[in-house]
């Protein structure tokens, strides 16, 4: 795994604090996507620059100095922290609502970060905060997009931000069952330096890779882009250690138990609502001696999922698989100045197979030969290299599009084989009329991210000539995106979780008493409700920020 300059991904770079990643890594608009902007959005003003760092106007912190005393005897002075670069650098996550708040000169943030050293003081921190009313926001990578990391205060006097990026490293490797047991502050980058110095790779690749942490993953339920060949995350977890504020749990172990229900599964996917996960155990592999890559063009994207369709039930093999529709292949044309094919009609797909090289190859040939009868052309590996090499740094564009007054956001959902075609066409619609609504024009790129026997994932892009407050014109946007969603059989998220942004939406999923067990669990686990108010679960409680 590389980046697009040919390195190894970067285990420490700064994330920036009011945009996505690296700031050396910022790129500026395609000259050819700023040509076909005002033609398909029309002319937007360009944004006004955001605050700096330090023109921000932040609030003191609301804890008292005995809160202080207390944390700082837990952690150290040296690990809490009230300046205001740290409490903005963790005051929310990178969706583009959180960007859009980052770019004011007034905003909220957490009233101290704590950043704990092990599991034991994660443990005192949960007592302290549990019997002294303060909430907690369990805080990695800080790549949340579903409002996950907003610093909630609930009914609470204070909240911090509990960093665990000191949660890091590689506890112990079983090379002969091929499971390892890795902090859950490692990050993904981290993560596959110390499992590749000794042969084996995790190989999960969400966009977040270079900044997520693996108890992230597995908190959000994370699905990279691999998970065609190598599983969501959480079908990688064997086994979790928990702290929460009325215990611990170790979770996992047999490779397979009917000791009553899964327990581990009730964490996976809590979004830090019931405790903090410190350590994960992780099924991993060697690390793959080959890959392929090839991609491929289709006539339109009905023609691409039915071949996707194909693959995944005949099973095929491919580690990754991707379709785009037309206009996402159009406007990924247009990124490197390919217009003239830009403009033509077409679906594209990605397919990348790992692995050791006769392995590799039969499974290449074995999708290759279901792509092609399905009515796929081959254009070749070049399309398919480019996309791995460059596959981390989407998020950039999106920056660059909000600094020249677009709005661009993502949102994804799930469904069946037989439901994809109306659950895209109806989201599609539903997005596109709700900026019609406010007179705005809007794009609509949709790709199927992930595959199954029985369906696929849904990832749309969205990009819009919103004119005034772009935050304010999102909201009903997305609320209607969400009852469609709802109404057309597809799930509320497939892989960002539900944070704040989707807890209203989520009891229409999993109906009212499923909503009464999560609850349930929350109570046991945490009782005076300090851990990440106001997400998954409790959004039906009273809470301030």
């Amino acid at each position: 795994m590389v980046d697009e300059d040919g390195t190894a991904p970067a285990l420490d770079a700064p994330m920036r604090w009011n945009g996505w990643g690296d700031p050396a890594k910022a790129k500026e608009l395609p000259l050819a996507v700023r040509t076909l902007l005002p033609m398909m959005l029309g002319r937007v003003p360009k944004a006004a620059p955001p605050a700096a760092l330090d023109e921000v106007v932040l609030g003191p912190s609301r804890l008292g100095d005995a809160d202080l005393a207390a944390l700082a005897a837990i952690v150290s002075d040296t690990h809490l922290a009230v300046d205001a670069e740290t409490r903005l650098r963790h005051a929310g996550g990178k969706s583009t609502p959180d960007l859009l708040r980052r770019r004011a000169r007034e905003q909220d943030a957490p009233d101290a970060v704590v950043s704990p050293a092990d599991h034991d003081q994660v443990l005192a921190v949960l007592r302290l905060a549990s019997e002294g009313g303060i909430a907690v926001v369990p805080f990695g990578g800080g790549t949340s997009v579903v409002g996950g990391l907003d610093p909630e205060r609930g009914a609470h006097h204070a909240v911090i931000a509990l960093d665990l990026r000191r949660l890091t490293g590689l506890v112990s490797l079983d090379e002969v069952s091929g499971e390892a047991v890795l902090g859950a502050g490692t990050t993904g980058p981290e993560a596959e330096q110390l499992l590749g110095a000794r042969g084996f790779e995790l190989g999960h690749f969400p966009q977040s890779f270079r900044y997520a942490t693996l108890g992230g993953f597995a908190a959000a339920r994370s699905s990279g882009q691999n998970s065609a060949g190598n599983g969501r995350f959480d079908a990688m977890v064997t086994g979790l250690r928990v702290a929460t504020p009325t215990g611990d749990l170790e979770l996992g172990g047999a490779p397979g138990s009917a000791a009553g229900p899964d327990l581990l599964r009730v964490f996976l996917g809590s979004e830090g609502a019931f405790g903090v996960i410190t350590a994960v155990r992780l099924r991993v592999h060697p690390k793959p001696a080959a890959q392929l890559a090839e991609a491929w063009s289709f006539p339109d994207f009905a023609t691409g999922a039915e071949a996707l369709r194909r693959v995944a039930q005949l099973g095929t093999g491919p580690t990754v698989i991707r379709l785009s529709d037309e206009a996402e292949t159009g406007v990924s044309l247009a990124q490197v100045g390919r217009i003239g094919k830009a403009l033509a009609k077409g679906a594209s797909a990605i397919t990348v197979f790992e692995g050791e090289p006769e392995i590799a190859a039969e499974r290449h040939a074995r999708t290759a030969a279901v792509l092609r009868a399905a009515g796929g052309t081959s254009n070749g590996p070049a399309a398919a290299e480019e996309w791995v090499h460059g596959r981390f740094n989407a998020p950039y564009l999106r920056d660059a599009l909000l600094d020249h007054g677009v709005f661009c956001e993502t949102l994804e959902t799930a469904t069946t084989w037989s439901n994809l075609e109306r659950l895209k066409r109806e989201v599609t619609d539903a997005i596109s009329d709700g900026f019609a609504a406010q007179g705005a024009k809007s794009l609509v790129l949709c790709h199927v991210s992930h595959i199954y026997p029985t369906g696929a994932a849904l990832y749309f892009t969205i990009i819009a000539g919103l004119k005034g407050e772009q935050l304010a014109g999102w909201e009903p946007v997305k609320a209607g995106v969400n009852d469609a969603i709802m109404a057309n059989g597809g799930t509320i998220s497939h892989h960002h979780g539900v944070g704040r942004d989707h807890a209203p939406w989520l009891e229409r999923e999993i109906g009212p008493a499923g909503i009464r067990l999560l609850r349930a669990i929350k109570a046991e686990f945490d009782p005076a409700g300090i851990m990440n108010p106001g997400a998954l679960v409790a959004a039906a409680e009273a809470g301030s920020r």
